[in-house]
């Protein structure tokens, strides 16, 4: 097995051939890394696939402003602290993410654009916690005839349980550090959806709106029978 191609900036060795090997391309995770680095990251990323969004997250405000300086035609999402760069990819299947309150939505925001650079069509849905469960009732169907939904949620996180109670399709939980008091950075949501009475409930990290968005669109792309949305 040949070794895989990779551009080497220095600061990072960018894996060019994960595109052939996953079906996606490398995404920057901007966390640690100066505006510079990520700018040169992304413009790298982008010479190598020209026909594919690349996708940087986890922005500091600086990287934002620089990318959206450097980058015309780029994507700038304050709220998710990312930046898309490049055409849509054409969207199969339909991902529904939800979230428990408006409070949760930079963990949505990232989510539902990691979904779409990964080759499906965000349905976001907001301020559907159980506090209100008649503004959750409401939205049913919607999450019913998605192909695969992410609940997104914090304080005792209890979101995903109650739709993995009402619903049948693929079901995605991503727990928040948001919360009152000693919710311990979002451990007691973490270990709220771990326990979930609902059968089929996945849980990925605290705040882990891409890794979410990764699997949901993934799985989404690849059921049987998906025609393209949008």
């Amino acid at each position: 097995m040949s070794a895989p191609e990779f551009i080497d900036l220095g600061f990072a060795r960018l894996d060019t051939d994960r595109i052939t090997r996953t079906g996606d391309p490398e995404v920057v995770f901007g966390a640690g890394k100066t505006a510079t680095q990520v700018v040169a990251a992304l413009r790298a990323l982008r010479a190598a696939h020209p026909d594919t969004p690349v996708l940087a997250t986890r922005l500091s405000d600086e990287a934002l402003h620089r990318c959206a300086a450097e980058f015309g035609e780029s994507t700038v999402d304050v709220a998710g602290r990312l930046v898309v760069l490049g055409p849509p990819r054409a969207g199969h299947g339909r991902v529904a993410v939800a979230c428990g309150g408006t409070s949760d939505l930079p963990v949505v925001r990232e989510c539902a654009a990691t979904v779409a650079a990964f080759g499906s069509v965000p349905d976001v849905i907001v301020d559907v916690g159980v506090a209100g469960l008649h503004r959750l009732l409401g939205e049913r169907d919607r999450l019913a005839g998605a192909d695969v939904v992410v609940a997104v949620a914090g304080m005792e996180a209890a979101l995903p349980a109650v739709i993995g109670g009402l619903i049948g399709v693929p079901l995605i939980a991503v727990p928040t550090s948001v919360g009152y008091g000693w919710h311990l950075d979002g451990l007691t949501a973490w270990l709220g959806m771990l326990n979930s009475c609902a059968p089929g409930v996945l849980t990925v990290n605290v705040d882990n709106g891409f890794g979410a968005g990764v699997a949901a669109a993934r799985i989404a792309r690849r059921r049987p029978g998906q025609a393209t949305h949008g």
